[in-house]
């Protein structure tokens, strides 16, 4: 079965035509990076200390591009602990840095008896329509997956997301970083402005989780805002079947074409 990435070695990885972005086709698609680099945080064992820490929260700065290749990673903890820890993991191409992780694993305890929060649930799947976003978006990752689509308005809406491929071939992978490899995608799921009438990449995504997803579809609750100096923000709150289990936020560089060098 193709996957996102294959496995070369301890810290090498190849990208797949799979991950062929949507802004350029030349180049990834940034959100399977962002579920493997996830992942690699997950299994290193410095990091996670036998599955006592998870990831509660994950901030990513997207320093460039990437041609489908071969990658490097890098990770580091920062900051140890036996109850929170803090760990940086640096994603390159031809020795130039292109993705920096910096994520936050916590022990977990029993809070079951206090659970609980205001964050809106999402329409079910079925509320909303099969959707083709291949259609929308060039990319063969966007050609990847299955997607259920209900828009209020243009920057308003909700989306379901199934992913066809593994995030890496013949590895397990947890539900959290297979849902993270898929969570880049909202700030194209509503767009303000059609497509090819302005440029609005993010330059970073900052993911908080406070509980880990189930392995099935992945909803995005998305809102997207344009400010007036070419700046903006993709905010959405991250479901499953059981509701929400996170938020996420997309800084973006807004250009329309007139104004692009």
């Amino acid at each position: 079965m193709t996957a996102y990435f294959e496995r070369l070695s301890d810290t090498a990885f190849r990208a797949t035509e799979a991950v062929q972005g949507a802004w350029n086709t030349s180049e990834q698609h940034i959100a399977p990076t962002i579920g493997l680099l996830a992942h690699l945080v997950e299994v290193h064992r410095d990091a996670r200390r036998d599955d006592a820490l998870v990831l509660a929260r994950v901030s990513y700065d997207i320093l460039g591009v990437l041609p489908i290749d071969v990658v490097d990673v890098e990770i580091r903890v920062l900051r140890p602990g036996r109850t929170i820890e803090l760990v940086e993991a640096t994603l390159s191409h031809a020795s130039r840095p292109a993705v920096i992780l910096r994520a936050w694993l916590m022990q977990t305890a029993d809070t079951a008896s206090i659970e609980g929060g205001a964050l809106p649930v999402m329409p079910p799947l079925d509320a909303h329509a099969d959707w083709q976003a291949g259609a929308v978006w060039p990319g063969a990752f966007v050609r990847s997956g299955d997607f259920r689509h209900r828009e209020d308005e243009p920057g308003r809406a909700s989306a379901w997301v199934r992913p066809h491929h593994p995030l890496l071939a013949d590895e397990r992978v947890s539900p959290t970083a297979r849902a993270l490899g898929v969570v880049d995608l909202a700030n194209g799921m509503t767009p303000r402005v059609p497509i090819g009438s302005a440029f609005f990449p993010n330059v970073d995504l900052t993911a908080h989780l406070f509980r880990e997803p189930d392995d099935g579809w992945i909803g995005l609750d998305t809102t997207v805002t344009f400010g007036a100096n070419g700046v903006g923000i993709t905010h959405s709150v991250l479901n499953d079947a059981s509701g929400p289990f996170g938020t996420s936020v997309q800084s973006l560089t807004v250009r329309p074409v007139a104004l692009r060098d």
